[in-house]
């Protein structure tokens, strides 16, 4: 599997409770912050649910 970069691109002030904990599950906790992680199954289907707050980058 390849590798995904996850940045934050919205505040999650005023979101649900369960969108901020994935978020932090991923560890991102600032504005413009990047992770990097495995595409897994799971990785992947958290950053749908966060679609709206993210910008997803493919890292070769």
């Amino acid at each position: 599997m390849g590798k995904i970069k996850v940045t934050q691109v919205k505040s999650i002030i005023d979101r649900p409770q369960r969108q901020k904990d994935t978020m932090k599950a991923l560890g991102i906790r600032k504005m413009h912050q990047t992770v990097v992680h495995e595409a897994t199954p799971q990785i992947l289907g958290m950053v749908h649910k966060i679609n709206h707050l993210v910008k997803v980058e493919e890292v070769q």
